[in-house]
């Protein structure tokens, strides 16, 4: 079964949170669109889009749909990121233009609006006509386009507000000028002084927007941009400088001390120590030689080698951290939609109590024409709901990049929206809890068997299996220099442990359920022996074979020791009173034996599960927790723990980068350290307090703004909201959300 497809486009033109639903719902009308969403702060758009359309078909559709709402997109596809780039440059370029017209205009015209309003000068009138009139229809054009798209939509936006607001300003005092000249009141500087503070606002507001994208800025710009690799020519072998682009899978790629390693391979030659830093957060190098992998835009400190190219372009895991990240920032909270139900109505109220504050200064309390215009101008200016747009999406961003600067990737809004409510987490033992890495610690011998051939016939049946386990015994024998024999009908047996023939001889290796299952004795002493391994936390093996006679003929036993920092990780969950449960396939001995190193109480220890049943674990212990409204997770290494990090509310996925990894889990640690778990979750809580704040003062705002604007206190206090102030206040709300936003980044994980 095919799977729908998606595309990334990039939405110009966007004025606030209205514009958002617009531009989702005009892109959600294209035949064969499944899902899509817009963000407001990226200015993207996530589609997903059906299986059955071609690519080519469907982007004209979506542009096209996306134009006539009057909007402008682009798709972000290979060299698209540059020409993107020039966009946003040269939109910035326009609103430093019209900001500096504004600017040159707008303060004479403040000046002479304000400070001569007693005193007015010969012509006073006419030249803040003059002074007026480019502001209003140059550095305001992008207002009109805006509330004129609007309209032809049935709609209203950010756009409505200000072309409304401002053209009543304007068009009064026009009138005003020409019936009246130079001897009455006119608000020329008003409306100019207002257009002129908007676009500083969005000015400031682009600036801080792109403040809030700086970890994934810098992500991109980690990767080297030349190559040297070892190719044949001429029937000679040569290094070749070449550019990254042109690095192919494959390619032996030579890389000296202090360079950039430019895409992701394994070492074919060589060894070095690595600073894995920039992508994974760890700071201390990583060993690297033959056989290991290396992933692109890391450094190499010390040795030369030379490594096979595995993965480039896109493919690299550098690559997929930034398509990752992008596709965190452009997706939605569950809290966005608070957001976006507000945004939807507000325009429409906004304009209505306009009407409904003009309506009763000018009909019913029967004020001055000039002023009731100017309370209701107010009204339309302080009440833009931009930065209730800004408020989800822009700490969504801060909080995705700083994720990221610390190993730490989350794959969407709602997983860091869900991660705040983890009061569960079942932990995975090997590889998560414990190293992964198993060293064979006691090699026993019953009966008349040397250790050396008990090991010899272990390694010799092992040696086709890929399980942990196994590499730790032939590891073993190897260094041991043990010849090992040719086995045949090799069996895993899952859960249990495996069987081989050797010469004749059919032997079985595993625990005592194997043993029982084939009808081989267990003597007491051989129980006793494996009670006291399994005590020290050790996975105890038993060797049965069936000739001359059914028996155990030897105990192999292997420990995989816990990580450093397990036991400080989850000690500092339970300060955030978090309960932490392992699950693993060892038998209850061994695994509360590890989980007491961990400082996991033996009542929250899940052993002997297979690992198919390991989701049915995860499902209980939700349905436990989720009677209190609380969450679960699951952390694991993302190979044989895909089904339970997909059954967790959250699924955390250790696994260094590994391409399984990044698909099974909700929330990727690149660090092998447990610390990354509390770390993820301190910083879900950390995005969310910074979201509530944000969504508070942006509704507080307009809630206290729109009442004082409208004139409510006027009468008691004689206060009446200018609209230059009005608009410089509603300016300032975007930037403080923004800003407010940008200080998680001096949170403390």
């Amino acid at each position: 079964m095919t799977k729908p497809q998606k595309v990334q486009l990039q939405i110009s033109g966007m004025h606030c949170a209205s514009c958002v639903k617009v531009s989702s719902k005009a892109l959600m009308k294209v035949p064969g669109v499944i899902d899509a969403t817009v963000n407001y702060a990226t200015e993207k758009a996530n589609v997903t889009f059906s299986e059955k359309i071609q690519l080519k078909e469907i982007i004209p559709k979506l542009q096209a749909a996306v134009k006539n709402r009057g909007y402008q997109a682009t798709l972000i596809q290979g060299d698209a990121a540059k020409k993107i780039k020039k966009i946003q440059e040269s939109e910035m370029r326009t609103l430093k233009l019209k900001l500096l017209i504004g600017a040159i205009l707008a303060t004479p015209a403040l000046i002479l609006g304000m400070g001569f309003m007693n005193n007015p000068i010969p012509f006073q009138n006419y030249i803040l006509f003059a002074l007026a009139t480019p502001i209003q229809f140059y550095v305001g054009a992008q207002f009109y386009r805006g509330a004129w798209a609007a309209l032809k939509n049935k709609t209203s936006n950010m756009d409505t507000l200000i072309a409304m607001g401002t053209s009543a300003a304007y068009f009064y005092s026009v009138v005003i000028v020409l019936m009246h000249g130079n001897a009455a009141h006119q608000y020329f500087e008003a409306s100019a002084v207002l257009i002129t503070l908007v676009i500083l606002g969005k000015y400031m507001e682009a600036i801080a927007k792109g403040k809030t994208s700086q970890a994934i800025q810098k992500m991109m710009q980690l990767g080297a941009k030349t190559a040297t690799v070892i190719r044949t020519v001429k029937g000679k072998k040569q290094e070749i400088k070449i550019p990254i682009d042109e690095v192919k899978v494959g390619d032996i790629i030579l890389v000296k001390p202090g360079q950039k390693i430019p895409v992701d391979g394994v070492i074919t030659q060589g060894h070095s120590t690595i600073n894995e830093s920039m992508v994974t957060g760890e700071s201390i190098p990583t060993t690297k030689q033959k056989g290991d992998t290396v992933i692109g835009a890391t450094i190499n400190k010390t040795g030369a080698f030379q490594f096979r190219a595995t993965k480039v372009g896109a493919n690299t895991t550098l690559a997929r951290i930034v398509k990752l990240i992008e596709d965190a920032q452009t997706s939605k909270a569950p809290i966005q939609r608070y957001a976006d139900l507000i945004s939807s109505y507000f325009v429409p109220a906004v304009i209505f109590i306009a009407l409904l504050t003009f309506t009763t200064w000018f009909s019913l309390v029967h004020a001055d024409l000039g002023f009731a215009i100017i309370a209701a101008v107010a009204v339309l200016v302080i009440a833009c709901p931009c930065a209730l747009g800004l408020a989800t999406p822009t700490a969504i961003m801060v909080g995705t990049g700083k994720g990221a600067e610390h190993g730490i990737l989350i794959k969407g809004g709602e997983a860091l929206e869900t991660a705040h409510k983890i009061k569960a987490i079942i932990f995975d033992k090997t590889g998560t809890i414990t190293k992964g890495k198993p060293e064979l610690t006691n090699l026993i011998s019953i009966g008349e068997n040397s250790k050396e051939k008990i090991l010899q016939i272990a390694a010799s049946i092992e040696k086709v299996s890929e399980h942990p386990l196994a590499e730790a015994i032939v590891n073993y024998a190897k260094s041991k220099k043990v010849t090992l024999k040719k086995s045949t009908d090799f069996k895993a047996i899952v859960g249990h442990g495996v069987q081989a023939k050797i010469s004749r001889n059919q032997y079985y290796f595993g625990n005592i359920k194997l043993m029982q299952k084939h009808k081989i004795p267990t003597p007491t002493i051989v129980k006793h022996q494996i009670e006291r391994l399994e005590e020290q936390g050790k996975t105890a093996m038993l060797l049965g074979a069936m000739k001359p006679k059914k028996q155990i003929i030897g105990i192999i036993a292997v420990a995989d020791a816990i990580k450093d920092d397990s036991a400080k990780a989850i000690a500092i969950l339970k300060r955030m009173k978090i309960e932490s449960y392992m699950i693993t396939g060892d038998n209850v001995r061994t695994a509360r034996a590890i989980a007491k190193l961990a400082g996991i109480p033996a009542k929250n220890v899940f052993a002997e599960v297979l690992p198919e049943d390991k989701s049915k674990h995860v499902k209980r212990l939700q349905n436990k927790f989720h009677r209190l409204n609380h969450q679960v997770a699951m952390v694991g290494d993302g190979i044989n723990d895909a089904p339970a990090l997909a059954q967790a509310d959250i699924g955390i996925a250790m696994g260094t980068g590994t391409d399984v990894a990044m698909e099974a889990g909700q929330i990727v640690l690149m660090k092998s350290s447990l610390m990354s778990v509390p770390k993820a979750i301190k910083l879900s809580q950390q995005t969310m307090s910074k979201i509530r704040q944000n969504m508070f003062w942006a509704l507080a705002y307009n809630s206290l703004g729109i009442p004082i604007a409208a004139g409510l206190l006027y009468p008691w206090t004689g206060w009446l909201l200018n609209p230059m102030i009005a608009g410089g206040a509603m300016a300032l709300s975007s930037v403080s959300v923004i800003t407010n936003s940008l200080l998680l980044k001096f949170k403390k994980l």
